[in-house]
Parts: structure tokens; sequence; C-alpha cells
């Protein structure tokens, strides 16, 4: 917990020391120069970083050499398997002058093999991968749709929302997704796809750089694009542009000191602006953390479309190719099966008479491969397979036992084969496992006399069901130990699912399976949904009561924290075999990725939303986020969205009636009042300016206000308000209701900060070309300024665009200036949110 904490805190930047994290991250050096503690573990790791962990073998590195390597530096088998591997590692490999390729093989290609093999045999039809059409409708359907499971390079959730944004139109685009989605470039996909459907007018950072960036709607998307504007601008000859682009990729910093000087010197010579000059170095930078170039991109970009095409045209067979090349990964498995049923194809469980090594096809069906269950060898399966085709169907458990090699088809095979249902056709595996003993002693006994030379029964032909015992009756197993069972071999549920019917259904309101949740949706907000399986509660330090509860859904399993007012506000939702929908924000841990829930909603409540009022009110609830409530209070009106939550100050204003203003609140639009608590009637009047929700609109009168009943006007009563003598006393379901209205929902420093606010001028709505956003923490603790920063990397993150950042961070001697590297869209909307989140106090924001 606490050393995530402090991790998290290091930039997410492809080669970042721990120096340069320091003085990017003002989190970490909050928690630095803070915490002796923290100062301590800094300092130690800054003394181990760039030491060689451990000796790892790269993925696809070839050497090659005129002379026999072990003539030129030493040799040493590999970590991972026989071959031999170089003990020095790739750089100093290069700076030797030896040749070193990286030769990439990947699972793909198999799978586009077995997919075209599959359709050969199926249907009799011969596919040329090197002459399908490029401009299939069929497959940019599938792809705009972002149902991009199984297709290369496109299955991640932040590229299906990507891919579905930019509704691709052909291999450029899926080539230029494919370089943009890397931690360098990929800033600039947002414009990219603005760019593409005209929403962002097409512009270049100088004329002479059209004719190379055309394509990519004047974007730098790969590597050779720096190559060209060194080129077009600078003057570079080929050579050059390439020693400038590879400085950049390697953070050679002599060798690019240099060639940025060159830039600069030779393209004013040319008379390139300096500002433009500065500006096209500014779009070389982010290739620093990564970035493609157009060839590999091209190929992979190709490979992605080939994947969707088989996908989108062959869709069971290339479904069947995906499971078998994916099936010794449980999750990939899962999600494969998942996108199966969502495609309506069915996944036959394994069959002792139909299954083979692999996923097979059986018509528009696909049969479960015995290569995939646990404890079941290849060995096993051959020699299963073996006597099947030698001697025909299987006619008992004896039989089987009988024909099979048991040598190889061992007991822990048998059981693991009888509990995924493979010997269905004899009988249900409660019968099974109690007549296994027997099945196997009679199979023993005529394998030894076939070795031994002895003629058994078997072999004068008698039949071996009247050989054999009859199956004992027993009770099938309970549907739940059978789904554990399959869980367990299959690492998935295969017959049914906990979800039952809502399986099919649940992909129209979920934005995630428990299959994303990796680091790449860390801190994102996602709607999830699944079966709970488990709660336990937790009291933390302030005596308060959280929930975990552990949920599953089509792709596996995850954990889900609701925290103490969230769990106070949705207690009833979080029962054992509930089907629930969860938003909330991931948060990925070295351990794995949790889901920090901020509201919750029963399936049947989601159901009697429909998909468009939900999605409506998850985004509401995103609005909301921040102010400490969860966003789904449960009221039993089916059908309904979920009212907002009640916290200090906010209630339902009757309809015209505009809500007071204070720090943190915007005035919201007329909503009707939930229904009457009886308990209402006992709590005190609250008297409160009526501040307009315009700028400089000052204020228009005063409102009088109790909770749960609709607010009064007062309009210009010059007179103040009269307070009564005794206040009556709090109602004892306020506290239910919101826990933190211990105190009058506007204080008069709250008051006086509302009516300064509504008399300031009005913000600008857009940014200015060359203005940046100043961000001023005021007086605040170390603490307090951490968190803050936290929230506003993530307010940048949610809000992508084109105004730089400056920060202003308080340090002994004045604050300190620092040049934020991500961009943010300046509008009104993240305005609202900074406020929202951070509060009016803490922080102070302005355009210059």
């Amino acid at each position: 917990g606490e050393v995530d904490r402090i991790a998290k805190a290091v930039p997410d930047q492809l080669g970042i020391k721990l120096s340069e994290a320091l003085e990017t991250s003002p989190e970490l050096k909050g928690f630095y120069e803070g915490d002796p503690q923290v100062h301590k573990l800094v300092d130690l790791a800054r003394q181990v970083e760039g030491v060689a962990r451990n000796a790892s073998t790269h993925a696809a590195g070839v050497v090659i050499s005129r002379e026999p390597l072990t003539d030129l530096m030493p040799l040493q088998r590999a970590t991972n398997s026989d071959a031999l591997m170089t003990q020095y590692e790739m750089h100093g490999v290069e700076a030797l002058g030896l040749l070193k390729f990286d030769f990439l093989g990947l699972s793909n290609l198999t799978i586009l093999r077995q997919a075209v093999e599959l359709v050969a045999e199926h249907r009799g039809l011969t596919i040329d991968l090197e002459t399908i059409p490029l401009d299939d409708a069929k497959t940019f359907e599938l792809l705009a749709s972002g149902e991009t499971t199984g297709v290369f390079q496109l299955e991640s959730a932040g590229m299906r929302r990507y891919i579905r944004d930019l509704r691709p139109s052909s291999v450029h685009d899926l080539a230029a997704m494919v370089a943009l989605y890397r931690p360098g470039p990929m800033d600039n996909i947002p414009a990219y796809i603005r760019r593409k459907h005209g929403e962002e007018p097409v512009t270049y950072l100088h004329p002479l750089l059209e004719p190379y960036l055309e394509q990519t709607y004047g974007i730098f998307v790969y590597q050779e694009d720096i190559m060209s504007a060194a080129r077009a601008l600078g003057g570079f000859t080929g050579p050059e542009a390439d020693t400038l682009g590879y400085a950049i990729r390697k953070k050679k910093s002599s060798v690019l000191r240099a060639q940025k000087e060159k830039f600069v010197t030779q393209a004013a010579e040319r008379g390139v602006e300096p500002a433009v000059i500065d500006a096209v170095f500014r779009a070389f930078e982010p290739f620093e953390r990564y970035g493609f170039n157009k060839a590999h991109a091209t190929c992979y970009g190709l490979i992605a479309y080939q994947t969707a095409y088989l996908k989108a045209n062959y869709t069971v067979e290339y479904m069947a190719s995906v499971l078998t090349a994916f099936r010794d990964t449980t999750e990939k498995v899962a999600a494969a099966i998942a996108e199966c049923r969502r495609l309506g194809i069915a996944v036959e469980p394994p069959d002792i008479h139909a299954s083979g090594l692999h996923f097979t096809v059986e018509g528009d069906a696909i049969r479960f491969g015995l290569l995939a269950v646990k404890n079941v060898g290849q060995g096993a399966i051959e020699s299963l397979i073996a006597a099947r085709e030698a001697g025909g169907p299987f006619r008992s458990l004896t039989d089987f036992c009988t024909r099979v090699d048991l040598r190889l088809v061992n007991r822990r095979v048998l059981e693991s084969l009888v509990k995924v249902g493979a010997f269905a056709a004899f009988g249900h595996p409660a019968q099974l496992l109690d007549a296994l003993d027997d099945a196997l002693g009679a199979g023993q006994a005529a394998q030894r006399d076939r070795i031994t030379g002895q003629t058994s029964l078997f072999d004068l032909g008698a039949s071996a069901e009247v050989l054999e015992r009859p199956l004992p009756v027993r009770s099938e197993i309970p549907s739940r130990e059978r789904l554990r069972w399959e869980k367990e071999l299959l690492g998935l549920y295969l017959s049914a699912h906990p979800l039952g019917d809502v399986a099919d259904r649940i992909g129209e309101f979920v934005t995630a399976y428990a299959g994303d949740l990796g680091a790449e949706l860390d801190q994102q907000r996602v709607v999830i949904g699944g079966v709970i399986t488990g709660m336990r509660t937790v009291i933390t330090k302030a005596r308060a009561t959280m929930g975990v509860a552990s949920l599953e859904d089509l792709q596996g399993a995850f954990e889900v924290i609701v925290f103490p007012k969230v769990l106070e506000q949705t207690g009833p939702s979080w029962q054992d075999g509930a089907i629930v929908l969860v938003a909330g924000r991931v948060d990925h841990k070295t351990e794995g990725a949790v889901v920090l829930a901020d509201a919750v909603w029963t399936w049947d409540e989601v159901e009697a939303m429909g998909p468009q009022t939900f999605r409506e009110a998850v985004a509401a609830g995103e609005r909301g986020r921040g102010r400490g409530v969860g966003n789904r209070i449960g009221n039993g009106q089916r059908g309904k969205p979920p009212p907002r939550p009640v916290g200090p100050g906010r209630d339902a204003a009757a309809p015209g009636v505009p809500v007071a203003v204070g720090p943190g609140q915007t005035a919201e639009p007329a909503r009707r009042t939930a229904p009457e608590d009886t308990t209402a009637d006992a709590s005190p009047e609250r008297i409160l300016p009526w501040v307009s929700p315009l700028r400089a609109g000052g204020v228009r009168g005063r409102i009088a206000w109790r909770l749960g009943q609709p607010a009064r006007v007062i309009r210009n009563d010059p007179a103040p308000p009269q307070a009564p003598a005794v206040e009556p006393p709090e109602p004892a379901a306020l506290e239910a209701i919101s826990p933190e209205l211990d105190e009058p929902a506007l204080p008069a420093e709250a008051v006086a900060a509302a009516v300064a606010a509504s008399q300031a001028g009005t913000e600008p709505l857009a940014a200015l070309p060359g203005q940046a956003l100043h961000v001023r923490f005021e007086g605040a603790g170390s603490d307090v300024l951490v968190a803050a920063a936290r929230t506003l990397r993530e307010l940048v993150h949610d809000h992508p665009g084109e105004t730089a950042i400056v920060l202003h961070v308080p340090a002994p001697g004045g604050a300190r200036e620092m040049l934020l590297q991500p961009r943010v869209a300046y509008d009104a909307e993240l305005m609202a949110d900074v406020r929202r989140r951070l509060g009016e106090r803490l922080v102070r924001i302005e355009l210059a």
C-alpha cells in the first residue's frame, strides 16, 4: 500500500530516472521532502538505479557475426531455454559493431494460418490473404463498432475506445492508430480523430511540411516524420536526419544537442521563423518516449486488417483459431469465449467423442479442445483419439478404460474429463466418479492380459455393457459445484454462468471487463458488472465500515472497494449472488487492479432504465464525481434515473427556483423534489442568499430552505432574517441522509465567497493561441498539496487538449514554476471540474 503509493507518484514515462521524476512530479517531491522514511527509500533506490536486476533474454534479438561469437564476447545459456545468449546487453553488442536483428514472432500469424486452413476444410474456400480486398465494408463496420476482441493490436480497452471514435476507412488509418497508440505520440490521438472527421481544421506548422504530413492530417505520427521535417526545414541529408531521429529515440543527449543546434541554425538560414522552429522541435520530443517507424506500423496495420477481415467474414473459423492460440492463457480464453457468446456462437463443452486436440468447428459452433483442459496432456489426448479412430465411438466408461493407454490416461486425467462433462454421454459426473475405480480396475486387468498374451472376454467380443456393473444411482452434482469444477479445470464457466441470461446483454451497459483492468486503465473511470461472489467488511481507522466485494464477470474475477459513504448509501445492493453494475475508478497496484466504487446499480434497476438512460446516469455521476457521496442511492423507482446525492447545501429545488451557490457548488437546473421524508418537518429552516447563476448578476434575494421540502423565495426583502430564539434539534434521519451535514449549509464566510464570486468578471470561454493555464496552489500543508497534485493530474488526463499548463509549486523563497508535459483542453467544463474536485480556496487558475 505505502510503497505502491510512492511508486505511483513516479511519472509513467519510459526510461525516466528518479532524479528526473523528483523534478517533474510535485507529488513525489512532496513525499521526498516531507517524509524522512520516503527520503531514505528514494536515496537507496537511486544508489541501485541502473544496476542489472537479472539476466533476461531479448524476445526477438539475434546477433550476426563473421567470426565465431566466442572470440568476441562471453556467452551463456539463456535464462528461459537451452539456447545461447550474449552476456553483453544490446547496447554493448551494437558498440562492438556487430549486426543485431529483431525477428518478431507473432501468434497472430499462426491464428491467420489456422483460420485459413479451417475455412478451406469446412467451406471449401481458398483464401489468399495477400489478395483480399482492402476496402471490405464488413471489415470496416466491425472496426467502427469497437468490438475488436481477437483483432491484432486493437484489443485493449483504450484502443477499442479510440478505434470506435476513429471509424477507420483504410489500412493507412489502422497503421496511424497503431503508431499513435504508443507512449510518445499518444497525446496526438484526439487531434488526429478530430481532423479526420472534419471537426478541426488541418493545419501544418510550416507549409513545407504539408507534402509529408498530408496523409496524417498534419500530425507527427511516425519516426520518419521527424526525418522529413529535418530535411524539409533544416536542409538535412538523409543520414543526418536519421542521426537526429536516432538521437531523439535513444536519448543520446550529446548527439541531440549538436543536432538540435544544427537544425535551429540551418532552418533559420532557410527563412523559418524561430517560433516555428521551436514548435517543430517540441513536436519531436514526445518520440523520446517511444514511437513506431512507418514500415513497422504499416505491417502491423495490415495484419490488424487481415485479422479483422477474417473475424468479420469467417467468424466461427477465426474465433476457433483464436481460442486454440490462447488455450494456455486462461484470461484470453475467457475473453474469447465471452466474445463468442456476444456474437451468438455456441462453444460446446469437451466431449470424448467429438473433441480434438485443439478447438474445432462444428457447423456454426465451436467444440472445446481437450488440450485446454487442465491436467490433460497431449499424450493422453493422442491416445484417446487413436482409440476412437481405431475402434469407433466408446460404448461405456469401462470400454473407454479398456481401449486407451492407461499409462497416459491416468486417474487424474479421467477425473478432470469427467468433471468438465466430457463423459456426459454415459451419465452425470456423480455417477461416473463413483464408478471410476471399477472401470479403471477392469481396464487395467484387460490391458495386463493383453501384455501377457492372455485372451480376455473383451477380446472374445463380449459386450462391455454386459460385463461391467451398472452405474450407481446418485443425485446429480449441484450446479454451483459443477460450475466450480469448470472454473477450476477450464479457467472459465462454460455450460452456464452465474450471470445467467444476463451474460449476453451485459455488454450493452459496461465499458470494461475483468480482463481489461490492467495498468492501461489505471485511474480511469469504468462501468463494470458481475455477480457478487463474496463481501467482507473492514473497520477503518476512523471507526467507519467499508466493504471489499468480490465480483466475477465473463472474463474473470475482480475486487471492488466500497468506501464507507458509498457503502452506507448502497448497502442493500451488496448481496451474495446479486448481479450489479459498478461505476468507479480503476486503481492498479503491483499485485493487480481493484475498482474504487462511487456508484452501484442492481441488474433490475439497470434493465428498467435501458442503455441510454443508464449511460446518462453514469455520465451524471462522472460530472458529480469528487463530491464525496456515491452517485446512486437506491430509490425503488424502476425505470427512472437515480436521484442526485443529497449533501451540504444541496436539495431538490422547486420548479423555476435556482439553488444557492457557494464554494464547490454550481447553480443547477430545477429538478423535481424527491419523495417527501416524514422526518423532514423536524429539520431547521435555513435562510440563504439567492445568488444569480450569471456572473455579475449579484444577490437577488434570499431563500428559505428546509431539508426535504421545496425552497421558498424571499425576494429583495431588505430586512435581515430574524434568527429563531431556539433552533429545533436536527432529526435523527439527517445524519443517515448526509453524514457530513453537521453544520449550517453555508457558513458566513462561504456566503461572502459566493457573493464575491458572483460579482467577479466572466472567465474566458477558450484559450487564445500562445496562452498557458497557470495553476497556483494557495497556502496548504504538503499532504494536501500532494493529494491536490494527483487530482490535477487526473483532470488533465480527462481533458486532453492543446493548452500548456504551468504549475506554480510552493517552495522556500517563493513559488517555483513547472511546465507540465501533457496539455489540457481549456473550457468551461474543465473549470467546473477543477472547482468541484479541488475547491475554490485551494487552487487559483488563470490564463496568461
